[in-house]
């Protein structure tokens, strides 16, 4: 439990230097665009909601949402890919890092970098994605035994407390749902979106895990990465 709440905490303070960079919304915009395949219908795609309701919380305009759903359907537009790559960081801890590229020959040797610079390596594919799963994760700006009751009976699979949050996981295809849920219940949610979530995870020490910190840091400073998810608690 306390490795999830780590992986929140290192999210929510990752976000707020993302809100003070230009990036940001090109980042945003190649998740809805990459979600958008699965449908450009944000209630049958909870992939899409997810990514729009991203969005509209770092204050992106309309304008913009709209036009990236619509990008998957332009011909004339570069096309994104969307890939996987697996890595390790210190003392074993495994990596994930999504990203969504039109020119994967740049985007590989970027993400070998960040890796490379601080310690880590990057892995052959599937080599660490067997010990993670997919998840839907939801920051929910509460506290409180009765919070945490109220989000537990929404349909969530799982909740823990820290720091004046909550982070609650659905199955990913009941993420938009549980929000709704938890909106209409009075509950302020900060965030949701997938992720990959480690089944089990690794013990590191005050050093490791300034290490682990640099390598996603020099990860999510690339505007190919969507997101990043590591099994290390410490």
């Amino acid at each position: 439990m306390s490795g999830h709440s780590k992986w929140a905490t290192i999210k929510r303070q990752k976000d707020v230097k993302d809100s003070k960079r230009g990036a940001l919304f090109t980042r945003i915009g190649n998740q809805l665009a990459m979600a958008a395949r699965a449908g450009s219908d944000p209630s049958t795609n909870p992939g899409l909601a997810a990514a729009i309701e991203k969005a509209k919380s770092a204050n992106m305009p309309l304008s913009n949402i709209e036009r990236a759903v619509r990008r998957v359907a332009d011909k004339d537009a570069a096309q994104l890919e969307e890939i996987l790559y697996e890595g390790y960081g210190p003392a074993g801890v495994a990596v994930m890092v999504e990203c969504a590229t039109d020119n994967k020959n740049r985007t590989y040797p970027e993400v070998k970098h960040a890796f490379s610079k601080f310690g880590g390596s990057i892995a052959e594919g599937g080599s660490v994605a067997f010990q993670f799963e997919r998840k839907g994760v939801i920051i929910v700006k509460a506290s409180g035994e009765d919070a945490l009751l109220e989000v537990l009976e929404a349909g969530v699979i799982d909740a823990n407390e820290e720091e004046e949050i909550i982070v609650a996981f659905t199955e990913p295809k009941e993420l938009h749902n549980v929000r709704k849920k938890l909106n209409n219940a009075g509950l302020e949610t900060e965030s949701a979106e997938l992720s990959y979530q480690p089944k089990n995870t690794v013990e590191i020490d005050e050093e490791a895990s300034t290490k682990l910190e640099k390598i996603i840091d020099a990860l999510e400073d690339l505007q190919d990465v969507v997101n990043v998810s590591h099994n290390a608690v410490g």
